[in-house]
């Protein structure tokens, strides 16, 4: 892999250790959203983590633009093409608008039918309807704010897109204490106070983006900015983010065919899922954290032909990945007895957990490889690999196989499908950044930036 000369590149830690913090931040105020729907009952933490699970598969339009304009932004400013970035930034304003609005809209008419395809339990269904239409007016915001951060991120301001987060999860931490249980003789709105305060964060979070975006980036968005998609500006976004949205989908699909046979079992099969799926974010937050830096860092090289630079970026990743998220598993699973108390005294979801967190063990080791090799490949301009390696295994082992072995064992045969899903994906993934298959579309990448800034 031969180098072009180009400016030194920032440390790994430097640009993943912000994003950890943000990482932290957003779990910390859904497991705390969690922890206060517990304490309502066992039907409100399951509504709950229903509707995380449906919010999670909205984004995965989310995710198009995300993903899109992450590794273009870092292409660009690699290649010193800035106004091309300055472009594109804008461009992804407008498109955030349409695709909140459509979230938005699948939110406030469809509850009933996506709560029959989870076949959600009938204590958990009018708690998740409401809550879920109260999250809808939120869902443009929460677009906006992604497709900002990953903006300030592309520009190597992962600090300022810390404060951000920092104010924006702080308020809505401190808005979901209050409003879910009250004040005085006030008892408070339960589950949907933890909806109302989501908007007024976002809202927050908007606001923010916009100051730095203005004093860090010099961009000012007007008011078209808000409502044009320019097709010329949005198709190589599109190009690049539709395959990792494919994957995403795939991956949704098979997880909420899971979450299906999960609710079948019952409400405390399913909060017991609930809890775990929040403990188990804390394990991967190094890991997602090192893989969203090595994405940005790998297109940044790419597109400034530091080929060598970006292979050994990945490797020391997944390497502090493994560390990391291999250890944590290890303290989660030997603290589940204590841990598990936050949320519930039942003595058969907290033996229940305590197994599956061993399990989980494998689980996030398979995961590592996901999380970080995958957005490598996707920076580096191998779009189509992971979603070709990988939608088998999303649809037939994590989507059928969790059905089949729910069926048959219960929530130990789930999980079982995600550690099988997992390590065979995190497999494939190794081997195709290990064997260099991705060094001809990082050269093919580096090409065509070179040939339009020619131009």
């Amino acid at each position: 892999m031969n180098d072009s000369h180009s400016p030194s590149r920032p440390s790994l830690n430097k640009v993943a250790l912000p994003i950890v913090g943000e990482f932290l931040l957003g779990i910390s105020v859904a497991m705390a959203g969690l922890y206060l729907a517990s304490h309502t009952s066992d039907a409100a933490a399951g509504a709950f983590g229903l509707a995380q699970q449906v919010q999670e598969s909205l984004a995965v339009l989310f995710r198009i633009l995300a993903i899109g304009l992450g590794v273009l932004l870092t292409q660009y400013l690699g290649g010193q093409r800035h106004d091309e970035a300055r472009e594109t930034a804008f461009a992804g304003l407008g498109a955030s608008t349409w695709v909140g609005v459509l979230a938005a809209l699948w939110l406030l008419a469809g509850p009933q039918i996506t709560l029959d395809g989870l076949n959600a339990p009938e204590a958990v269904r009018p708690i998740a309807t409401v809550y879920m239409m109260l999250l809808a007016p939120a869902m443009v915001l929460e677009v906006y704010n992604l497709s900002m951060a990953a903006t300030l991120r592309a520009h190597l301001l992962a600090r300022e897109s810390l404060m951000v987060m920092l104010v924006m999860h702080g308020s809505h931490l401190a808005g979901a204490w209050l409003l879910m249980r009250g004040l005085g003789d006030w008892a408070g709105w339960g589950l949907n106070g933890y909806a109302v305060a989501w908007f007024f964060s976002r809202a927050v979070g908007v606001a923010l983006h916009l100051r730095f975006w203005r004093l860090r980036l010099g961009l000012r968005p007007q008011w078209r900015h808000w409502w044009r998609v320019p097709v010329r500006v949005m198709t190589p976004v599109l190009r690049i983010g539709l395959p990792g949205a494919a994957l995403e989908f795939c991956y949704r699909m098979g997880f909420m065919v899971s979450l299906a046979a999960t609710a079948r079992l019952g409400v405390e099969a399913l909060a017991t899922h609930s809890y775990l799926l929040q403990i188990l974010k804390y394990v991967l937050l190094i890991s997602l954290s090192v893989g969203w830096a090595c994405e940005i860092m790998v297109g940044r090289l790419v597109g400034a032909g530091q080929l060598a630079q970006a292979d050994a970026v990945v490797r020391k990743g997944v390497r502090v990945g493994l560390l990391a998220s291999g250890g944590l598993a290890v303290l989660a699973a030997a603290s589940a007895p204590w841990l598990m108390r936050v949320f519930t005294r039942d003595p058969v979801i907290i033996a229940m957990a305590s197994t599956l967190l061993w399990m989980s063990v494998a689980l996030e080791l398979g995961r590592v490889f996901n999380l970080v090799v995958i957005g490598a490949l996707r920076a580096s301009g191998d779009v189509h690999y992971p979603v070709l390696a990988s939608a088998l295994s999303l649809l037939l082992i994590l989507g059928g196989g969790s059905y089949w072995m729910g069926r048959h064992w219960g929530l130990s045969g789930i999980w079982l499908a995600y550690i099988v899903d997992e390590c065979l994906r995190g497999g494939l993934m190794w081997w195709r950044w290990h064997r260099r298959g991705w060094l001809t579309h990082a050269s093919q990448t580096l090409r065509t930036m070179r040939r339009k800034k020619a131009v």
